[in-house]
């Protein structure tokens, strides 16, 4: 007789089993990876936003300061091409380790992107502040990596969690903070495993960075007006109009770094000359509302009228500063020339000028980043969860009509939600390419 073949059920080879107390010790590593990442994320948010209020006012209180900016610029440009190596690089580290991993973030990276940021706002450079607060924290989470032995497959949840708690305790918008680190950098095969860290360490860095005792910007709700037939032909014009404001935001930005790294060589001589070009300017036409965060004039735009062409300043200024050298982000400055923006269109769109204001804060911002969700969020985060609907409409035309390109890298593709949106958007970025080239 032959003998029978014993098949087993599993091997030690293809399949191992689980046990309860291996999944108990990797739960406990991720809940001391998100406790002490988070809290340490939300503690240089709250540092950071109190050391950037302090500077702030030393700028108002002493506007001499920005006769310094040149100077302060070849400082920050000679420390960063002297010792920063990969943190130059900025947010692109932090997207390139994302996708390609090869080496741990440079720690550099927090305390070289923190004092730039803050020489750059004392000495009246037109910049944000998520980029530092988001760089910092991933520079801090990804030391955890190996500390707490995880492997590197769950190095891009890891850096995911860390966009989430910088984004979301220095805004203070946690449900924004979360979609925003899963909506920009996105992968072929969507990770679930992914949202449970990355939304849980949004809300606790988010209550760190209030413990101790550091506040946000806070808006008033806005109300909304009694709905007309004619919204459905205003709003989408001014979400168009929002959109193509991203559209030029962006490409003065590319454009104004493209020649810096053409005309100027040497690195430190950039934020120099580009502080030699903004100081004077500035102080000539005494455009001190237009430089900083701006954010007293973010919140006069939702009830006081502004010059119609004040959003295009703030545009210049940035985009110039940025493309020079100087640190910080871009979002802020993004909100005030939306909320700007749509206070200018009040003045020919039959809507209420706080309503305008909010659906440009959030739709510029939306249609720079490429995060359409993430930015109608964090505008119902803020004004109110009333605003929803409209919010993503301006939100994702704003998206749809800026281009292809973005600030940070987006996982979304317009051909795969409808070959027609994919097509319009590609005719819209060649379009408005070409009026730019004629321009010049």
């Amino acid at each position: 007789m032959k003998k029978r073949k014993t098949v087993h059920s599993s091997s030690n080879s293809k399949e191992k089993e689980i046990r309860p107390e291996s999944l108990v010790h990797k739960g406990l590593k991720w809940f001391l990876f998100i406790l002490i990442s988070g809290a340490a994320a939300g503690t240089l948010s709250a540092l950071f936003l109190y050391l950037l209020d302090r500077v702030t006012e030393m700028r108002m209180a002493s506007p001499v300061l920005i006769c310094f900016l040149p100077l302060a610029g070849f400082v920050l440009g000679w420390i960063y091409y002297r010792f920063g190596g990969r943190a130059n690089a900025g947010n692109g580290v932090i997207t390139s380790e994302f996708y390609t991993p090869s080496e741990p973030i440079p720690f550099r990276l927090a305390p070289f992107v923190l004092g730039g940021t803050l020489l750059t706002h004392l000495f009246g450079g037109s910049a944000g502040r998520e980029g530092t607060a988001v760089q910092m924290s991933v520079a801090v989470t990804d030391r955890f990596v190996n500390w707490f032995g995880l492997k590197s497959l769950n190095r891009q949840i890891m850096i995911r969690a860390g966009i989430s708690a910088g984004f979301a305790s220095v805004f203070g918008t946690p449900f924004a903070g979360a979609i925003f680190a899963l909506e920009t950098l996105t992968v072929k095969k969507f990770s679930f495993k992914a949202v449970i860290p990355v939304v849980v360490i949004a809300f606790w860095a988010d209550f760190v960075c209030h413990a101790w005792g550091v506040g946000h910007t806070r808006y008033e709700p806005i109300e909304l007006p009694a709905f007309q037939f004619s919204f459905l032909g205003w709003i989408p014009l001014a979400a168009i109009i929002m959109g193509l404001t991203a559209f030029l935001f962006l490409q003065l930005l590319h454009s104004f770094a493209r020649y810096f790294q053409q005309w100027i060589t040497y690195p430190p001589l950039r934020p120099f000359i580009g502080g030699a070009i903004l100081a004077p300017t500035v102080l000539l036409f005494g455009w001190y509302d237009y430089v900083g965060l701006g954010v007293p004039v973010i919140v006069s735009s939702f009830s006081e009228e502004w010059p119609a062409y004040a959003f295009l300043l703030k545009i210049l200024l940035t985009t110039f500063t940025l493309a020079a050298g100087f640190k910080g982000g871009e979002v802020t400055p993004l909100f005030f020339i939306g909320a700007l923006l749509g206070n200018a269109l009040s003045a020919f769109i039959p809507l209420p000028l706080a309503f305008l204001a909010g659906l440009g804060f959030v739709s510029v911002f939306s249609g720079a980043t490429n995060a359409p969700i993430a930015c109608a969020v964090m505008g119902m985060e803020l004004f109110g969860w009333q605003m929803g609907g409209y919010l993503l409409v301006c939100s994702v035309l704003a998206f749809v009509f800026s281009g292809t390109s973005g600030l940070y890298v987006s996982g979304y593709s317009l051909e795969n939600i409808h070959p027609l949106l994919g097509k319009s958007n590609r005719f819209i970025t060649n379009y408005f390419e070409k009026v730019l080239k004629t321009v010049k």
